[in-house]
């Protein structure tokens, strides 16, 4: 049975579907002015979702009765606007949040990046923070270093020895041609230098062959994907000129 109603106000409760919902209390302990919908819903363009997406799925408001919808503000500088959904002041999410391509953030996200509503970059730097290990009540906070090129890295202290041996992945992973090393002697001057070095292995010499005592860096580039582009000509990450599927952007630069 069907009803066609111009208006309806429901001073009570309104229930759609079958089931009880405790956060909208039952019986005589029930909140006037709740609803329980069993779903799946549909909020704006009728059409928008070929199949239930979710639970509730809300699309674009596309109701000709309606003036289009702006959101007043800042966020109309955040590029997305009209949105098909506004929440204020605050969302939660009690679960995991997925997003398929950008987020655009006028604050703080986990202490990554911090953005102006133009899209300029105020600080984006990769770090942990965790409590101080040997300090009571003080926290420290370690920033990632950057570089223009997709480099890995391995360290480590070679004794007695003339050869570094490397990852085995790193055959795979990355371009031996990239390596470079840098080599700290301990102990003594040995005059370390690299002879040579392959997808297996740096080489190493001492003057007059004495023993090698020395701390290493090795890094190279990843071949795994495409060489970034440094430097490019535009206004937004859009403009990049390489393929900005390969990376995960903090947010619009």
């Amino acid at each position: 049975m069907t009803f066609n109603l111009d208006d309806a106000n429901v001073g009570g409760q309104l229930k759609v579907g079958a089931g009880i919902a405790p956060a909208c209390g039952e019986s005589l302990l029930k909140t006037n002015g709740s609803a329980m919908i069993e779903g799946p819903v549909v909020l704006g363009q009728p059409t928008h979702f070929p199949f239930a997406f979710a639970g509730t799925n809300i699309g674009p408001l596309t109701n000709s009765d309606a003036l289009p919808a702006f959101c007043p503000g800042a966020l109309p500088l955040g590029l997305s606007n009209p949105y098909s959904a506004m929440v204020s002041p605050n969302l939660g999410v009690m679960g995991n949040l997925d997003v398929n391509f950008r987020i655009q953030c006028g604050g703080i996200i986990a202490g990554l990046s911090v953005f102006d509503f133009r899209g300029n970059v105020l600080a984006a730097k990769k770090d942990f923070d965790i409590p101080h290990p040997t300090k009571d009540d003080w926290r420290l906070r370690h920033v990632a270093p950057e570089a223009p090129t997709a480099d890995v890295y391995v360290r480590g202290r070679v004794t007695n020895k003339k050869e570094i041996q490397l990852p085995d992945y790193w055959k795979g992973l990355v371009d031996w041609t990239t390596i470079t090393v840098n080599l700290t002697p301990v102990g003594s001057h040995q005059d370390v230098i690299v002879k040579r070095f392959d997808d297996e292995k740096v080489y190493l010499q001492s003057n007059g062959g004495l023993p090698i005592d020395c701390f290493y860096h090795v890094y190279a580039e990843r071949q795994d994907c495409e060489r970034n582009i440094a430097e490019y000509e535009g206004t937004s990450p859009e403009d990049y000129p390489g393929d900005n599927t390969q990376y995960l952007q903090s947010g619009k630069v």
